[in-house]
């Protein structure tokens, strides 16, 4: 898991819930159903309105990542890959194929099926770079979704302050409710700032940074199936492939390395 993903959400809300406390204030006044019901309702309907079913429920099941990445560990990725180099290098590719049936990574089996099968160096980096560019593709709707609900809630929490002052200006003969309109009224305002800046924007960010680790990865898999197509030294692939660096847990590739 994740541990920043669930700090960083502790904290953001922890913060408000804290400081209201702090000034004198309860939690119950920032307990607002009706303003939820607007926020909630309304970022979720705009969102739903800007993007296709299929792109909502990928979004949705890509959020899971935020919490539990799903990447492999790129030290036992490049071991694999050199594992398969040796294997290639002392008995041929022929013997890679009950490995591609065995890997559950299906990019990294096609693309040994491919070379176990003969293909030309160069159709099998046309055939990997198009699949990365479509994986590419599907995941970066994710964060756009999110980013995009980022965008409409602080929005949405301005509709639910205007609708609360509207509330409170229909009832000014009646002091009775004056204070559950304008508590609606600014409620909401706080309930679209936290969605979107608590919630929202920081999983579009996490995502995106998610998918960065998937492409180079995929990366690593391209440049390593093609040097054991080559029947390359596996010392000399592990060595490029180590140019694919892990800094401050980003997978980053060293051009200085020896990549192509």
């Amino acid at each position: 898991m994740d541990i920043a993903t669930l700090i960083g959400l502790v904290m953001g809300f922890g913060a408000v819930i804290g400081g209201q406390l702090l000034e004198g204030g309860h939690i119950d006044a920032l307990l607002q159903p009706t303003a939820a019901l607007i926020v909630l309702g309304g970022t979720f309907g705009a969102t739903f309105v800007s993007f296709p079913l299929p792109d909502l429920l990928r979004a949705f099941s890509s959020a899971a990542t935020a919490f539990f990445p799903q990447e492999e560990d790129p030290e036992d990725l490049i071991g694999k890959l050199v594992g398969f180099a040796s294997t290639a290098r002392k008995n041929g590719l022929i013997t890679l194929e009950q490995d591609a049936q065995r890997v559950k990574d299906r990019f990294l089996g096609q693309g040994l099926e491919m070379v176990v099968d003969g293909m030309d160096p160069e159709e099998v980096m046309a055939v990997l770079q198009i699949e990365l560019t479509n994986f590419e593709e599907r995941h970066k709707v994710s964060a756009e979704v999110f980013e995009a609900a980022g965008g409409f809630a602080p929005t949405i929490g301005i509709i639910g302050a205007v609708l609360g002052l509207i509330h409170v200006m229909n009832n000014l003969s009646d002091t009775s409710k004056l204070g559950a309109g304008i508590a609606v009224a600014f409620v909401a305002t706080i309930y679209g700032l936290m969605t979107a800046n608590i919630v929202c924007i920081p999983i579009s960010t996490k995502l995106k940074k998610r998918l960065k680790e998937q492409i180079l990865q995929r990366e690593i898999v391209i440049e390593g199936l093609l040097a054991i197509q080559k029947g390359e030294n596996p010392r000399m692939i592990e060595k490029r492939l180590r140019g694919f660096t892990l800094t401050s847990g980003v997978l980053i590739y060293s051009r200085g390395a020896g990549g192509s």
